[in-house]
């Protein structure tokens, strides 16, 4: 299959189009005080609008990107978006990272520099990987599905295609988190004789086999297992709207960047270890290169659409 270079570049009209709905938001009212205890905070997005509207460098952002190695090749039907950076040491492992939601490709260039060249980073060479990181169908550059199914299985054998026939590496590891660790397990799973191994993060489903002749869960599985209920009533509204009704919910964030900021930057401060404050973690531009991305190629709905198609695989 044809492998050719992509360059990302938004035209000037999407982001004149962007600045002007971000002129022209309108922001809801908010119990004085609340903080974030209803969702997004209402002052803080108020001056992250304003930074993207006034400040932010969409182009300074695309240059760096563009620093990057990125192709885009056919697989089953659907033009795949990767980053391919070759290794440097005497063997590189191939390797292919998936990302989840709402993630994309950009989350892995932090780490890319320190997995293809660790030498230069005081790690050894021989550890050094070539590495992959495809955007997820539906999910910024790369083609979304115009059928249903576009689950974590499928997934996993889109890229098990790109590595071994697009990309002719005939064994491989795997490394995924969120909906990244369903698609790497289902490559672990159906692809085996293909992979040296796999690495997974943010793994979504503890809940052991339970079934008849199972071995008694322990306390601490048990202490898990209810930590992760009291999470998903606290915290898990985004994941059963957009495993339920995500075109309904996909109306509003494609229409105002504003709306599609709160409802991703939210997720991004609730879910590390800022303490609150998410620019411990996040740059306002780090976050607003992600928030782009979704907007400009207006994937909010079918990245969404994950959610419905396999909730049950790996939530």
């Amino acid at each position: 299959m044809e492998v050719r270079p992509f360059t990302i570049h938004v035209p000037n009209d999407v982001l004149d189009d962007l600045r002007q709905r971000l002129g022209h938001t309108r922001f809801p009212d908010e119990i004085p005080g609340s903080g974030w205890d209803y969702g997004s905070n209402l002052d803080y997005l108020k001056a992250l609008v304003h930074y993207w509207r006034t400040d932010f460098d969409w182009r300074a952002q695309e240059e760096q990107l563009n620093r990057l190695h990125h192709y885009k090749t056919p697989v089953n039907g659907l033009h795949i978006h990767f980053i391919h950076e070759r290794g440097i040491g005497p063997s590189p492992m191939p390797l292919v990272m998936t990302h989840g939601w709402p993630s994309c490709f950009f989350e892995m260039t932090k780490i890319l520099p320190l997995l293809t060249d660790p030498g230069r980073y005081g790690g050894d060479p021989a550890d050094a990987f070539d590495l992959v990181v495809p955007s997820l169908p539906g999910f910024g550059f790369s083609d979304h599905a115009t059928e249903r199914g576009m689950d974590v299985q499928r997934v996993a054998g889109l890229w098990h295609t790109l590595m071994t026939d697009n990309l002719g590496y005939p064994r491989f590891a795997a490394q995924g988190g969120d909906i990244g660790a369903g698609v790497t397990s289902w490559l672990g799973y159906a692809h085996a004789d293909n992979l040296y191994g796999i690495h997974l993060t943010s793994i979504t489903r503890p809940t052991p086999y339970l079934g008849p002749d199972a071995t008694p869960i322990t306390a601490a599985e048990q202490a898990l297992i209810d930590q992760r209920a009291r999470w998903q009533q606290a915290e898990g509204g985004y994941a059963h709207i957009q495993g339920t009704k995500p075109q309904t919910l996909a109306y509003g964030l494609n229409d105002s960047p504003a709306g599609l900021a709160a409802w991703i930057v939210e997720k991004y401060r609730t879910w590390s270890d800022c303490n609150g404050d998410v620019e411990a973690r996040y740059t306002k531009d780090e976050l607003l290169t992600i928030v782009t991305i979704y907007w400009v190629t207006q994937t909010i709905s079918s990245s969404t659409r994950m959610y419905l198609e396999g909730v049950a695989q790996w939530m």
